[in-house]
């Protein structure tokens, strides 16, 4: 292992863990050079099983010479800075929840056409910017028997550090991409690509999510909207359902996560 004291704080090579932003990491003009954070050794293992590549970890020494020596193990020579947890919390100007960071490579994104091939069961989420919640929709999609996300341009990044460690690393084991500015009428190109789409809206005429309609159609998308707002009204108008979960006790709604493990529970591929 290529392990390296942390003698300065202040240098170069910690700048990734330190002093880039998120947008300075994920480098919009040469997404080749783009990276991400991963957080905890589960979420790490899940991306590197997953084939994605690590540039270096910044972990603490306890970790190192405990627990997390076999994930140590797995990057070969990739650099393995360590210090002392005052230390590296100083570095990232937070506790680490798990002791470990790795800088990884982005990936080159599958095509919508590429995500949609073979699926029977998609979420689109439409401008969900908190990072726990897309966290936490990615993890109910990959248990719940859906087979990819689609996110409009607008929606957090699911590499964010937060989302990939809420997901517990689902973001790397369930297919995904943007649907960029080009596809503004998007559920005309899921229609293309042999989908019914089911928008998740409070609307008095929405069918019930357990409506036996849903549960028939062989390719579906559901469509889960912003925190707040919900979806926009283009976005339901240009769905093929609008549909609902049943509340009762005077609750009208639910959180978008949880109610995306609802739906997914209904209507995924089980």
């Amino acid at each position: 292992m290529n392990v390296i004291a942390i003698t300065d704080p202040q240098a170069p090579q910690l700048d990734v863990y330190a002093r880039l932003t998120q947008a300075q990491l994920r480098s919009r003009r040469r997404p080749e050079d783009g990276l991400f954070i991963a957080e905890s050794a589960v979420v790490i293992g899940h991306a590197l099983d997953a084939g994605y590549q690590p540039v270096s970890l910044l972990m603490e020494r306890r970790q190192l010479e405990g627990k997390d020596r076999p994930l140590a193990q797995r990057v070969g020579d990739v650099p393995i800075y360590v210090g002392e947890r005052e230390v590296l919390s100083g570095i990232t100007g937070y506790a680490l929840t798990r002791g470990v960071l790795c800088a990884m490579r982005r990936p080159a994104l599958p095509t919508v056409e590429q995500v949609c091939a073979g699926a029977r069961r998609l979420a689109v989420l439409e401008g969900i910017v908190d990072a726990a919640n897309v966290g936490a929709i990615f993890r109910s999609a990959a248990a719940l028997g859906m087979d990819g996300v689609l996110l409009t341009p607008s929606c957090c990044d699911p590499l964010y550090r937060r989302a990939a460690r809420v997901s517990m690393g689902a973001v790397f084991q369930i297919p995904w991409c943007r649907l960029e500015r080009e596809h503004a009428d998007w559920p005309s190109l899921l229609r293309e690509q042999g989908f019914k789409t089911a928008a998740l809206a409070l609307r008095d005429d929405a069918l019930p999510i357990d409506a036996p309609a849903l549960a028939r159609e062989s390719r579906l998308a559901l469509v889960l909207g912003t925190e707040g707002d919900g979806l926009s009204e283009p976005v339901i108008q240009g769905c093929d359902y609008t549909v609902l979960i049943p509340m009762s006790h005077g609750v009208n709604s639910l959180n978008v996560a949880m109610a995306s493990a609802v739906a997914f529970w209904q209507l995924g591929r089980r």
